[in-house]
């Protein structure tokens, strides 16, 4: 390229020898890393640094500046700097699943920030159904991410969060991480999030900024697509083939990404390890090119999860050679590589004429204009936009308050027998607290986080309502191979009241790590029992975990008055159990996925199917269309009120008539019955169909709560791979005792009472259905 070739003026040379040593030798500076800084003349000069220009144009600029090598190095996540055109390194990999945190290598939480505000893991956060709430806390992560930046603390400020796959089976380790089993919560979730965490406003519309607009922080939806299984029985994700229909693709798998991409305007996807259907995502041309950007209209960039371009030629055997694997890649639309595979292996393919450069041209457009984006190339970013976001932003006092409403908002009431909770405040009540989580610490956290701005056990915050307390762990840790049964014992014959904590940590879910049961590990549950058994009233107790615990003895046991699961419910989890334990909080979190038993097993983690299938036994997954027993349903929930649903408007249609207009296309007719196809009727007729559903809810118990209404669909007797009842949406509101109020859904028919067909295809078939809310159902009768 002539444009490296000729003879630098000697300004130049100073800047270039100067800004060399600055870009490799990082010092603990708080000045924040950028590039177009404005004091060397020569910088000005480059297009790729004016502002006035649109950014595909600057990008285009930059690339062609760049010689090959350069190109190669930058298409890793660790990219190194160019010193010649003043850019400085850069990491893609960065960590904010429920908080800033220090997993990656992109932020250092020292020495200037130190912590960051840590909110409960998302599978509690997801039990509030709070859509603005799951916002105001993505907004709080952005602040926060900015705040580390401008401090110098971070040379990346892409995060790979939200983690929005499916918690299809309860044994998974990472479903703590997700928004739970419903496609409708995952998708709502993802939108609230990433429009919080890169600076949009939360209903989106004119804010919501699109592939130019610029990023307080940058977003990224993973892990694209059906991936859920880390390790189980010897099979592991790196060479799992997850064998997935079309129909399952359609209205479970797919559906949160897809969200995440059109409504919240991500601007940045995960491919997943895992091969779909034999083809390995981070090389499917369908899913990143023709499904991500072509359908869905992405604008962003793709990253591959660690190592994932590596194992396509090393573990899962789909590229003959690693110039395959690097080509494939970046032929199906991947943009950046986790990991150095890209680096060491793509100039030889080249050569080799396997790829051509336009794909690596391709991928650095959409990885400068993410960058570009963030303000990384408009100069000094602390004199741009986010520019005064300080250190006294994080871990402010409002952050740390929303930790702990969305940790109180999210703890679930399982059981409560007798009302024995709230406890009474009497300082004069004895109280015992046992079991191997009372006093936990680092369990409370969950996974992917950092240093939290404090840390208060269950114990702890315990001892601010009890004068008299005492307390005994009855397992040296969750493992709990062996129970300290008599001093447990001891301890609970001494107190007025009891509480139990116990559950799972990481040490029994976590990445890489799925469980082979469901129930409490150890010798837990002979632990609870042996302490309710002589406890002087029944007891309380609290299951921390991510995935489901099959507790069924407890549930039946009348020694255990009362059930809490609090998740891992971050750093202000252990103040919220107390308060919703004593009164000061009445619980409303409802589950986010059902509650299985063990015989939930025996259905192999491998098979993908989420339709049952009768003939073989097979009974089909999550809340949707599981056949078998369930300990408590998705959507279950207790308060210390009684809320009573009605839907308002009884004289509203019950019938839906989709044949009634001269632009209807002629019904179609199948073994199950007639139907229409979604994609026939047209945006314009589905549209004039949506029709309102107003519910009243009224508060019939003495304490003031919020309450999350969840309105269902379903059918009676469900055929043709329809689900037995599926989420039509979700509304929060706070009632004080007595009042009364109405919320409005609106309810779509082609999006609401639609299911795909074995092709994929969005169809309404005619039949009864009804809608529920509570214990309430109204009929609805569609005609097509």
């Amino acid at each position: 390229m002539k444009l490296h070739s000729h003879t630098p003026p000697p300004s130049a040379l100073i800047f270039f020898f100067t800004t060399a040593l600055l870009l490799l030798c990082p010092t603990e500076s708080s000045q924040p890393p950028y590039s177009c800084d404005s004091s060397p003349p020569s910088t000005s000069s480059y297009p790729f640094c004016k502002t006035t220009l649109p950014i595909y144009k600057r990008v285009r600029d930059l690339v062609s500046r760049l010689t090959f090598d350069e190109k190669i190095s930058q298409l890793v996540n660790s990219a190194p700097p160019i010193p010649r055109l003043g850019i400085p390194s850069y990491e893609w990999w960065s960590e904010a699943l429920h908080g800033v945190a220090d997993v990656g290598k992109g932020i250092k939480l020292y020495p200037t920030i130190n912590n960051a505000t840590s909110f409960p893991q998302v599978i509690l956060t997801a039990a509030s159904f709070n859509d603005h709430l799951w916002y105001r806390i993505g907004q709080v992560i952005g602040t926060e991410a900015r705040a580390v930046y401008n401090a110098g603390q971070a040379t990346g400020m892409t995060f790979w969060a939200p983690n929005i796959n499916i918690f299809r089976d309860p044994r998974w380790g990472r479903g703590q991480e997700t928004p739970g089993e419903d496609p409708t919560v995952a998708g709502r979730y993802a939108v609230s999030y990433v429009r919080g965490v890169q600076g949009y406003s939360f209903f989106g519309g004119k804010h919501k900024l699109g592939a130019g607009g610029r990023l307080q922080a940058s977003a990224c939806c993973k892990h694209f697509t059906a991936y859920d299984l880390d390790n189980w029985n010897n099979v592991t994700r790196f060479r799992f083939d997850a064998r997935v229909t079309q129909q399952d693709l359609a209205d479970t798998y797919h559906p949160p990404f897809q969200k995440c991409v059109q409504e919240g305007q991500a601007s940045g996807i995960m491919c997943a390890y895992n091969r779909v259907n034999g083809v390995p995502s981070c090389a499917d041309y369908n899913l990143l090119t023709k499904v991500a950007r072509g359908q869905w209209d992405f604008h962003g960039y793709i990253t591959s999860d660690c190592d994932a371009v590596s194992i396509i030629h090393d573990m899962q055997g789909y590229a003959k050679k690693p110039e395959d694997a690097v080509a494939d890649v970046l032929k199906a639309g991947m943009d950046v590589n986790c990991g150095s595979y890209l680096k060491d292996h793509i100039k030889s393919a080249v050569e080799q004429k396997k790829l051509n450069v336009s794909k690596i041209d391709r991928a650095l457009h959409n990885l400068f204009s993410v960058r570009m984006r963030l303000g990384l190339f408009d100069g000094n970013p602390l004199k741009q936009p986010y520019g005064t976001i300080g250190p006294d932003q994080v871990c402010s006092k409002v952050h740390q308050a929303l930790a702990l409403e969305a940790a109180r908002d999210g703890i679930v009431l399982l059981k409560n027998s007798g009302r024995l909770l709230p406890l009474p405040k009497a300082k004069a009540i004895s109280l015992a607290v046992i079991g191997p989580l009372a006093n936990a610490s680092e369990a409370l956290l969950g996974n992917y986080h950092g240093p939290p701005c404090k840390s208060v056990t269950p114990l702890e915050a315990l001892e601010d309502y009890a004068k008299d307390i005492i307390s005994h762990p009855g397992c040296d840790s969750v493992q709990c191979p062996q129970a300290a049964f008599d001093e447990a014992v001891g301890t609970a014959k001494e107190a007025d009241y009891l509480v139990l904590i116990v559950g799972l940590d990481q040490s029994q879910e976590r990445e890489g790590h799925d469980r082979l049961h469901l129930e409490l590990p150890g010798k837990q549950q002979q632990l609870i029992t042996s302490v309710a058994k002589v406890a002087k009233k029944p007891v309380v107790l609290v299951i921390l975990s991510g995935g489901p615990v099959d507790i069924s003895f407890a549930k039946f046991d009348k020694k255990v008055g009362s059930i809490l699961w609090a998740g891992y419910p971050g750093e202000a989890g252990g103040i919220a159990l107390a308060e919703i334990i004593f009164g000061d909080h009445n619980p409303g979190g409802r589950l986010p996925m059902a509650w299985y038993t063990q015989d939930y097993v025996k259905m192999p983690m491998t098979d993908m199917r989420i339709r049952p299938h009768p003939k073989t036994g097979y009974l089909g997954r999550t809340y949707r269309f599981y056949a078998g027993r369930k300990l408590f349903d998705f959507g279950y929930g207790l308060s210390y009120s009684n809320y009573v649903h009605e839907f308002a408007s009884a004289e509203s249609q019950n019938k839906l008539y989709l044949n009634e207009s001269s632009i209807s296309p002629t019904a179609k007719s199948s073994d199950s019955g007639r139907y229409q196809l979604v994609q026939d009727l047209g945006e314009e007729f589905c549209e004039k169909k949506k029709l309102p559903v107003r519910v009243g809810v009224q508060n019939h118990g003495e304490m003031a709560g919020k309450h999350p209404v969840l309105l269902f669909v379903g059918e009676k007797n469900p055929k043709n791979g329809r689900p037995m009842k599926q989420l039509v949406g979700f509304q929060s509101v706070i009632l004080n005792a007595g009042e009364r109020a109405e919320v409005e859904f609106v309810l779509s028919p082609c999006e609401h009472l639609s299911h795909p067909n074995e092709q994929g295809l969005m169809v309404v078939e005619e039949g009864s259905y009804f809608l529920g809310v509570g214990d309430v159902e109204y009929p609805l009768d569609i005609i097509v």
